[in-house]
């Protein structure tokens, strides 16, 4: 005898043994680990699910972001470029205006100039007419009454030095 002929009693409670806990495991503990199973398998295939849906709606968000920042950011650069044309388009209006006034502020500053011009000139004339009646008089020795003569000839002096002024210039 050895450990490979063994005697036939043990042989028997072996085998009873192993067919009772074969139908135990079989009919009990088999089932119970293959529900198990199965809810696990379904449990990870729902996650699974789950995660592509949500992988999904992610890169769907994802492009309407993408969209929305892209409409956003041509919408700053085309409100950008219109505040840049009014901002020029002022400008434009301003350098204008003040163009308009410092041409109104010289025509007026040349006519007033001119207006000064021609007081002072006639002013000058009255007192030149006055000295050299003045002086006339001293030199001839007796004051001149005779204004309207004299007036004449200091009139046609002083155009032809007016003549002589505009055919240089």
């Amino acid at each position: 005898m050895g450990p490979l002929n063994p005697p036939r009693p043990d042989l028997i409670i072996g085998l009873i043994s192993f067919a009772l806990v074969f139908v135990v495991f079989a009919k009990i503990l088999v089932p119970r680990i293959e529900k198990t199973l199965a809810a696990r398998e379904d449990a990870i295939e729902g996650n699974t699910e789950r995660a592509v849906a949500l992988n999904e709606e992610s890169r769907r968000i994802l492009s309407e972001y993408q969209a929305e920042l892209g409409a956003a950011r041509h919408e700053a650069a085309r409100l950008r470029e219109a505040a840049t044309e009014e901002g020029a388009a002022h400008v434009a209006a301003l350098r204008a205006e003040g163009a308009r006034e410092r041409d109104n502020l010289v025509a007026s500053a040349r006519a007033q100039l001119e207006a000064d011009r021609i007081i002072a000139e006639a002013e000058l004339r009255e007192a030149v007419f006055t000295l050299a009646t003045d002086l006339a008089g001293r030199i001839v020795g007796e004051p001149l009454t005779d204004l309207t003569g004299a007036r004449a000839l200091a009139d046609e002096f002083f155009a032809e030095v007016e003549a002589r002024e505009s055919a240089k210039g």
